[in-house]
């Protein structure tokens, strides 16, 4: 049967109240420092919601998929936004590059790392594994952007592609930024160096040790955490 946006994100609103817990509410708000509220919903609750949500609103066109994605973000609460990722993974045929656009105005408009993360590694990490080419001039972009959270989500975008990264593009990246003071730019690049670190500790030691006095304190020793754990530095 056909669904309008409305009736969407009123199942949502509706779903995420049932299941909200009020005690939780202030102390997820305080975590995020956001002025956004929260129902009070933490990542299970939201999880058994979507199975329901996906199987009631099955969009049938890239258009509908991005209306409901737009219509649950634009929602008061910060669940709503989880629920819009969420809604966004669930539906592998439109995880793609046309709807690159779509998730780079998420990323602005996010600007923190909640939502940015989830965006960055779960969905536009999803299209650059399998899309190499299209996404490799967005990336190469964000990278260069006056925007914060652009640079981090192409620096953490191949963490979860283990021996398929592009390490070029990687270390590429993590020199090009490697001078800022920016927290979550030092904590991206560890982050990305040490993920694929598990894949080609070789490369990443080299990297490390060429950089060292160029990489910020954070970003080396967060890049080199597991090779210290596993006595390779």
């Amino acid at each position: 049967m056909p669904w309008t946006n409305a009736e969407l994100t009123d199942a949502v609103a509706e779903g995420l109240e049932r299941l909200a817990v009020r005690a939780d509410a202030a102390p997820m708000q305080r975590y995020m420092k956001t002025e956004q509220p929260f129902y009070g919903v933490k990542k299970p609750g939201r999880v058994v919601l979507m199975r329901d949500i996906k199987k009631r609103f099955v969009p049938t066109s890239r258009r509908r998929y991005e209306s409901a994605i737009r219509a649950l973000w634009k929602q008061p609460h910060r669940e709503e936004r989880y629920v819009a990722l969420l809604y966004a993974r669930a539906f592998d045929d439109f995880v793609t590059i046309e709807s690159v656009p779509l998730f780079e105005t998420l990323m602005i408009e996010g600007a923190w790392w909640d939502l940015v993360d989830e965006l960055a590694v779960q969905i536009v990490g999803r299209v650059w594994l399998r899309e190499r080419a299209a996404v490799e001039p967005w990336a190469d972009g964000w990278v260069a952007s006056d925007d914060m959270w652009l640079r981090r989500a192409a620096i953490i975008g191949q963490v979860k592609h283990k021996g398929e990264t592009d390490a070029d593009r990687l270390f590429s990246y993590c020199r090009a930024r490697m001078h800022e003071t920016e927290f979550f730019i030092r904590k991206g690049i560890g982050w990305a160096l040490r993920q694929y670190s598990y894949d080609a500790p070789d490369d990443v030691i080299a990297f490390l040790r060429k950089h060292q006095s160029e990489l910020s304190p954070l970003s080396y020793r967060e890049g080199a955490k597991a090779l210290v754990r596993e006595g390779r530095m």
